[in-house]
């Protein structure tokens, strides 16, 4: 098998109720494609943090935080994905209600680096919402639930499974996460002048 994403490296922002299927997924195909994938998230000074899934409460431990990275370490990521469930929802909670949420801050950082694909998938658009700017006129799929949101933020609802907007790939639910992976994977295939492999 032709390993095309060799040396690049994935990040998924994890917390609890995360989409088990959707999570293993991302675990193992991107990897086949070569390429390394970190699940980040804030440790709250722990070492470890053991979060469990939304449908079968399966556990899944992080031990890489998103807080530690700075702009030279952010730029080392070819993708930041922010999965679905209620994941972004947990993620954008924030002690201060003037300090913008940890890992809203580092998605608004990982938007100004046209390098870097951002990746949002359902729900996971919950985590840009106190940052409408990057979304702003911008063609995204989110989950029907997110319809009204999407529509504040500024952005431009287009009824597809998966949609991309230059750095931006969005897909509708979980349940889409394999054609979300394959767009990603397709997508840096370009970017790195790889040629893509058509599905049989």
């Amino acid at each position: 098998m032709t390993v095309r994403l060799h040396g690049q490296k994935i990040a998924v922002l994890m917390e609890s109720d995360f989409y088990e299927p959707e999570i293993l997924y991302y675990q193992r195909r991107f990897v086949e494609e070569g390429a390394e994938v970190h699940f980040l998230t804030r440790l709250w000074g722990n070492k470890e943090i053991t979060f469990t899934g939304h449908e079968h409460q399966m556990p899944f431990t992080v031990e890489e935080s998103f807080e530690e990275l700075d702009d030279y370490a952010l730029k080392d990521y070819s993708v930041v994905i922010v999965p679905s469930g209620i994941v972004a929802d947990r993620l954008r909670y924030t002690e201060d209600p003037a300090v913008l949420p940890p890992a809203t801050a580092l998605l608004r950082r990982a938007f100004a680096d046209p390098a870097i694909v951002k990746g949002i998938i359902c729900h996971g658009m919950w985590l840009a919402a106190p940052i409408p700017q990057v979304i702003r006129g911008r063609r995204a799929v989110v989950h029907n639930n997110l319809l009204g949101d999407l529509k504040n933020m500024g952005g431009i609802y287009v009824n597809e499974d998966v949609v991309v907007d230059g750095d931006l790939i969005t897909a509708r639910t979980g349940n889409h996460c394999h054609l979300f992976a394959r767009t990603i994977i397709d997508e840096l295939v370009q970017r790195s002048g790889s040629p893509v492999r058509q599905p049989a």
